[in-house]
């Protein structure tokens, strides 16, 4: 990683609340991260930020100097990055994070696709089922499935996000096809839970509504349920794009098909911080992203 400027430095801090999260994001020490500062205010010869245990706040001339010096980099940076348009090859690191299953299903290749058309970019993947705060841990990007949330973030769709209930056909030959949303009750149904929540399995169609569902088998782990359900223990509620291989195979029949979900199974979605400036290399990726995943949606 190329020397930081003292100004980067203390506008990592700034974005992050504290010296250890700029100083995991710049991929510095925080003793380092707290002597540039320090050296930055020494220059000045005035404080820029209070420190103390629990928070750190910008004095009245930190703030001043954060406001018009934050302006004048994003201006000289946006400069910079234009002057090297012109240049072929794209340089520089990409963070970027996705969940488990998508991403070893759809992530993983595209990024060795895209590290193979610009070999002079570094991309650092994190394939993580927990949400990560992009702006405190310092990713660029993040693609996520389901219903997005209202947040800060900038997001563009990617694909549908399609999920249903499916079961190894074994398992329906000893324990019967459910022909209702209804008739999950009896059956062994093997369900998300994901910190505390437990996901629940909606429905519209004939009588739609929420449903109660049989006990079987909770757990974090899309790709976990997904083995489960191969290994016919019960019937699991699935995204398509991690099954479409067993369905083709046979290996799994999807179930209720006249009913749809109630939330539409939202979609699968690129998010950034939202910044005054994008370097040219994330906005790449970004665009290459949205069109190979295009090509993957059945929509």
């Amino acid at each position: 990683m190329g020397q930081k400027t003292e100004l980067e430095i203390l506008l990592a801090v700034v974005d992050h609340g504290n010296f250890s999260a700029a100083a995991r994001a710049l991929g510095y020490t925080p003793s380092a991260v707290g002597k540039r500062v320090h050296q930055l205010e020494q220059r000045l010869k005035v404080p820029l930020l209070v420190r103390s245990t629990r928070r750190m706040t910008l004095t009245g001339a930190g703030r001043r100097y954060v406001e018009e010096a934050r302006e004048l980099f994003v201006r000289l940076t946006a400069l910079e990055d234009d002057i090297t348009d012109d240049a072929d090859t794209l340089r520089g690191t990409i963070r970027l994070t996705s969940s488990a299953a998508l991403g070893r299903l759809h992530v993983v290749p595209l990024v060795i696709e895209f590290m193979e058309r610009h070999p002079d970019i570094e991309i650092e993947l994190i394939l993580t089922d927990k949400i990560i705060d992009l702006i405190s841990d310092g990713f660029d990007l993040a693609i996520r499935s389901g219903i997005l949330p209202d947040s800060s973030l900038v997001s563009r769709r990617l694909m549908s996000n399609r999920r249903r209930p499916f079961a190894a056909p074994a398992y329906l030959e000893q324990h019967g096809v459910p022909e209702k949303p209804e008739d999950l009750v009896t059956h062994k149904c093997l369900r998300l839970g994901q910190e505390r929540q437990v996901s629940d399995w909606g429905f519209n169609g004939r009588q739609g509504g929420n449903v109660r569902l049989g006990p079987g088998f909770l757990c974090n782990s899309l790709e976990a349920l997904h083995a489960a359900c191969c290994a016919e223990r019960g019937i699991a509620w699935l995204p398509e794009f991690l099954v479409s291989n067993g369905v083709h195979e046979g290996r799994l029949v999807p179930l209720l098909e006249d009913y749809t979900e109630s939330d539409a199974g939202g979609g699968v979605f690129i998010l950034r911080p939202e910044t005054a400036f994008l370097p040219r290399r994330v906005r790449t990726m970004v665009d290459f992203l949205a069109d190979r995943f295009s090509e993957i949606d059945t929509d």
